[in-house]
């Protein structure tokens, strides 16, 4: 049968003109080729030295400009060849990079992803682009090129005007660190990155499941904490103040990791009283949560000894470890200020 089907093939192929096996042959080439482009998951448009840059992100979270915008803001103006939306390259170099004078500079930017991206937008459409960390890159390069000038000849060369005006607004409007951060706001995904990277946060430090009782809390963390608040040492843990939970959870579980003590919280079920029903500890992971609660135990055990009283521990405790999501609080004059 197939190799029927084998001779009927051939013998379609041979009935066609040349101009339309090139056509199929180029077809099933592009279908092969856009089969594979990734999706954008965020998408945005980011207005910057009066010019509006289209963004997205994609999935394995890179920050990508539309190569049309990118080649504005520069203050480039080229037609892209044959209508692909990919202009010529030299030795990896992209069109805007490959003037002679640039050769000085292109270190650093050839340490960079040069080449264009091809990527599809939400709603399918192919699209050019290149990564959003290039753009300071040759901004950088252009204004090192007009340094460079200016010292040597005392005024730039007119055909490399309008490249280095545009390169010295993008500068003032954005840092090299700054892109990522521009582009996330503008494409909405740092709501979904914050989402993700806590989620990872959380599924490394909390156990799916509830582990054995270890005793985990030493006993001088309990006796430096009495001492501290000008109490006499309890050793029955019955007979601890309420409160104590309450210092426990300020000075260890909100200073392991974001979002580690109210999900503990959360999935720890409660007694009649509200308290909970088992200690929180037993919920963290045995490879991550647990030892990084145990080193930090050590190092606060550490801060309350050297301390005088609660007040210069939590100090001491916030300027070390200070909790996640929180700002540090501040001494006003010589009096350090704690939370009781």
């Amino acid at each position: 049968m197939s190799d029927k089907y084998s001779e009927m093939g051939k013998a379609r192929a041979k009935s066609l003109s040349k101009t339309e096996r090139s056509k199929i042959a180029k077809k099933a080439a592009e279908e092969r080729w856009n089969g594979d482009l990734p999706v954008a998951i965020n998408e945005g448009v980011l207005p910057l030295g009066g010019l509006e840059l289209s963004c997205v992100v994609l999935p394995d979270e890179t920050r990508v400009i539309s190569q049309t915008t990118f080649v504005k803001a520069i203050g480039r103006s080229r037609s892209f060849r044959g209508g692909t939306g990919i202009t010529s390259t030299a030795g990896e170099i992209p069109f805007f990079l490959q003037n002679k004078a640039f050769k000085p500079y292109l270190t650093e930017v050839k340490a960079m992803p040069v080449k264009p991206i091809i990527y599809r937008t939400k709603n399918g459409t192919k699209t050019y682009g290149y990564d959003a960390l290039l753009l300071p890159r040759v901004a950088e390069l252009y204004l090192k090129l007009r340094d460079d000038m200016l010292r040597k000849h005392g005024q730039v060369a007119k055909r490399y005007e309008p490249y280095i005006t545009a390169s010295d607004i993008l500068i003032r409007g954005l840092a090299d660190v700054g892109i990522i951060a521009l582009v996330d706001e503008a494409t909405g995904y740092q709501e979904s990155r914050a989402k993700d990277a806590l989620a990872k946060i959380l599924e490394q430090f909390i156990a799916k499941e509830l582990r054995p009782y270890i005793k985990t809390f030493p006993d001088e963390f309990y006796e430096n904490l009495y001492r501290l608040r000008g109490l006499v040492f309890v050793k029955d843990y019955n007979k601890r103040p309420q409160y104590f939970g309450r210092l426990t959870n300020d000075i260890i579980y909100e200073r392991l990791a974001p979002g580690v003590l109210e999900e503990l919280k959360r999935i720890t079920p409660k007694n009649a009283k509200g308290r909970p029903k088992h200690h929180l500890h037993r919920r963290l992971t045995v490879d991550i949560g647990h030892p990084k609660l145990s080193e930090h135990l050590a190092a606060t055990v550490a801060l309350m000894k050297v301390s005088a009283d609660y007040d210069n521990f939590y100090d001491f405790l916030n300027r070390a470890y200070p909790k996640f999501n929180h700002n540090l609080q501040l001494a006003l004059g010589d009096k350090p200020v704690s939370k009781k």
